[in-house]
């Protein structure tokens, strides 16, 4: 069982070294039926401990970068929210200015790191990112969203609504003031990217946008690289049966809605959601990875969004011999390289 659930870890979180973590002291007492021991642990993404004390685990945050030399990427943080703290950060290609009035799709993308830990300004993600724009020649939008436990879900789904709204003011013709965004970006071709917890999100604002009046704004696509998806019954193959096992990601969800909302709720097991049908875009990528114990989650979100009446194209692609999120680990990879260059033509085909 050990090495089940060291594995398990491996498959699950991303985030195997730490530049540094942070303290803050935050009522615990909720929590404490998911304690077995002096803290409880959300591995990978933060400690709980009986005194109130929480420790995030979590890397330090690079600024914003005037000419990536390695990609070759502008990027500057702008305020989506004063009122709640929500920020993001823009990037767009050097080359941008010498297209002449070509505009370009908008990649906006949400973070993972179980809902509670990660950042929109880590090197991961600024990395990630500023190679997503270089490589797919696209403007882009990184949400920096609030995190449980202060904020619990649906913090993080109302925060990346709240960026998507705002990018839609934009889309009017004066109606929002970021001038990268008004002089840049094709607004019919706007798509959100996450992975794993910030897959769920996308997935989430897309519902959302599927129900709301965003007065004639709509996106184009979605990309879920490793959805976090789940249930209190495993499904497939490759999505652990042990207890122990399945409660670590139990234990991550509760957490993440300060105890509140239930595993079979649509948000987190959209599959059963009878309002699938609904959701707010016409093309959706689903990328899974054959040794990810996500993987059954990500294929039979496919399969039902694909006969739920869902008037859109779905497609899943596979990456063989991987685990979960292996490009942010080994973005060098040439397995990494084909996923980047999968999810860059996707969001150019109707560029």
């Amino acid at each position: 069982m050990g090495n089940k659930m060291s594995s398990f870890y491996c498959l699950f979180i991303f985030f195997f070294s730490v530049a540094s973590s942070t303290l803050l002291h935050f009522d615990v007492s909720p929590f404490l039926p998911l304690f077995s021991g002096p803290k409880l642990e959300i591995e990978g993404f933060m400690n709980m401990y009986h005194n109130n004390t929480i420790e995030r685990l979590d890397d330090d945050i690079v600024p914003p970068s005037s000419t990536d030399p390695k990609t070759s990427v502008k990027s500057k943080d702008v305020v989506i929210s004063p009122q709640n703290g929500v920020s993001a950060r823009l990037y767009i290609p050097i080359s941008i200015p010498t297209l002449q009035g070509h505009k370009l799709p908008l990649v906006i993308y949400i973070h993972g790191g179980g809902f509670c830990s990660g950042s929109a300004f880590n090197p991961i993600y600024h990395n990630y990112v500023s190679s997503l724009v270089a490589n797919a020649n696209v403007v882009a939008l990184s949400i920096n969203y609030r995190e449980a436990p202060e904020h619990p879900i649906p913090a993080a789904y109302q925060d990346s609504s709240s960026a998507l709204r705002w990018v839609a003011q934009h889309s009017k013709g004066g109606g929002g003031g970021e001038a990268w965004l008004n002089d840049y970006v094709d607004f019919q071709s706007v798509y959100l990217v996450g992975d794993v917890a910030g897959a769920n999100i996308a997935h989430n604002v897309a519902m959302w946008a599927g129900q709301e009046d965003l007065e004639g704004f709509m996106l184009a696509g979605m990309v879920l690289m490793s959805p976090f998806f789940w249930g209190k019954k495993p499904i497939g193959e490759h999505e652990p049966k042990e207890i122990q096992i399945r409660n670590l990601v139990h234990t991550s969800w509760y957490v993440a809605t300060g105890m509140k909302i239930e595993l079979d709720d649509p948000r987190l097991n959209p599959i059963v959601d009878p309002n699938l049908s609904k959701l707010g875009c016409t093309r959706v990528l689903v990328c899974v990875a054959e040794n990810d114990r996500l993987r059954d989650r990500g294929e039979y979100y496919y399969k039902a969004l694909g006969k739920s009446g869902w008037n859109g194209e779905v497609e899943l692609y596979e990456t063989k011999g991987e685990s979960n999120v292996f490009q942010l680990r080994e973005p060098d990879s040439a397995n990494s390289h084909a996923l980047l260059n999968k999810v860059s033509s996707f969001v150019n085909k109707h560029a």
